[in-house]
């Protein structure tokens, strides 16, 4: 069967396919409908965290099937009851809002941020965001996208929205004395913006901001969450404490599953009626999402994860100093893997396609970075066989340039 061209038929067509249609998924591995295998370094952008078909997953998979697979949120939800407790006590205290996605989480917040203006914080409005940050598609959360190919000419609503350079501490301080800002929502790792990690003291110095200036202080943590940099959550690298943290992605173990962990200054703000959605919290989404938070806290996992992690960083900064002019600079934090290359989109794309056809998937973004979201069960073998990959090909595209 043609999937690809019934794909071009019948889906619309809102984004460009690699030309291959996956059969299954086993461990860190992918699986065509040809019988080819890829290892996967996309992992869903960043959602398969433990890899394919975990046999924890499916077994959880199995046992809340068994049970029931949708609920009203009329009725207490034991699993997802469960999943917001230990986020909490993991986290900040607070309560937690389930969505679906990253999207509505941050449609979520942006609510629940307008509705604290009311209560705790007259006289501020709008939300501070990064330049070339990505925080969702659906019309509130693509007001706070700065990425013009994102937003476009789209209708967005009408609330204040300030854009500041990453590492502008004085920019902060600039918009703060120029207007009252409710709130900074930032990526702790720019994602979608080029795999871009903020410095700790910027973080820290830009949380010191809000509470000097009585502003909330946001982490959009639903690409840089649930492991992906080496702790639960990026923002734990600097020591800070958001007043609100935004997640989805890798939290359902594969499944649709986002949210927002609101603290003490925000989780009482919604009241019956103000918000709500169907489906989230999926009683399905949210047993993975246990299953997931086991593994992740589990200090034997954690160690083998920052073993990998070092070895896949130590590989990579070998491979630099081997190709110093395609491999200028790398980017990011853990297992979000940046890696700007310097040469034309269309030699990017065509490197790509040749990974592919060895056999590895990698992401890009920006056009010409190199994006890498590996399963936290990612192995030395597997990261072996990624960098023996990509020599070859920066080799060939080293030699290609040296022809022209």
């Amino acid at each position: 069967m043609d999937w690809r061209t019934l794909d071009e038929q019948y889906i619309v067509s809102s984004y460009k396919r690699l030309p291959i249609a996956i059969a299954k998924g086993e461990g860190n591995y992918l699986y065509d409908t040809a019988g080819n295998k890829y290892l996967d370094l996309f992992t869903g952008l960043a959602v398969n965290v433990l890899g394919h078909s975990h046999p924890r997953i499916v077994q959880a998979l199995r046992d809340q099937g068994e049970r029931f697979l949708h609920i009203s949120n009329v009725f207490l939800n034991q699993p997802a009851i469960l999943l917001a407790k230990r986020l909490v006590e993991q986290t900040i205290p607070g309560k937690v809002f389930f969505t679906n996605s990253g999207a509505e989480a941050t449609e979520s917040a942006i609510k629940m941020i307008h509705k604290w203006t009311k209560t705790d914080g007259a006289g501020r409005e709008g939300i501070v965001v990064l330049r070339n940050s990505f925080h969702g598609r659906t019309l509130g959360a693509v007001r706070l996208t700065r990425q013009a190919h994102v937003y476009q000419d789209f209708p967005q609503p009408d609330f204040p929205v300030y854009e500041l350079d990453p590492e502008d501490t004085a920019g902060l301080r600039a918009i703060c004395r120029e207007a009252k800002p409710a709130a900074v929502l930032m990526e702790p790792v720019l994602g979608s913006g080029g795999v871009v990690p903020l410095s700790v003291d910027f973080l820290r110095e830009v949380a010191t901001i809000c509470q000097e200036e009585g502003m909330l202080f946001a982490m959009d943590e639903i690409q840089t969450g649930m492991g992906r940099t080496g702790k639960l959550f990026a923002y734990e690298h600097a020591g800070v404490t958001p007043d609100l943290i935004l997640f989805a992605k890798g939290v359902g173990g594969g499944l649709p599953l986002g949210g927002v962990i609101a603290g003490t200054k925000l989780m009482n703000q919604f009241k019956p009626g103000d918000h709500g959605t169907t489906f989230a919290p999926s009683p399905l989404s949210a047993a993975l999402g246990n299953v997931v938070l086991d593994e992740l806290l589990d200090p034997a996992f954690a160690a083998s994860v920052d073993e990998v992690i070092a070895y896949l960083w130590a590989g990579l900064e070998a491979l630099r100093e081997r190709l110093p002019e395609q491999l200028q600079a790398l980017r990011g934090k853990g297992m979000m893997v940046g890696i700007p290359l310097s040469a034309a989109p269309e030699e990017v794309s065509r490197l790509q396609q040749a990974m592919l056809d060895r056999g590895v998937l990698v992401d890009v973004t920006q056009k010409t970075i190199v994006r890498l979201l590996p399963p936290l069960t990612l192995t030395k073998e597997d990261v072996d066989r990624f960098l023996e990959s990509f020599a070859a090909e920066l080799a060939e595209l080293q030699g290609a340039k040296g022809e022209a």
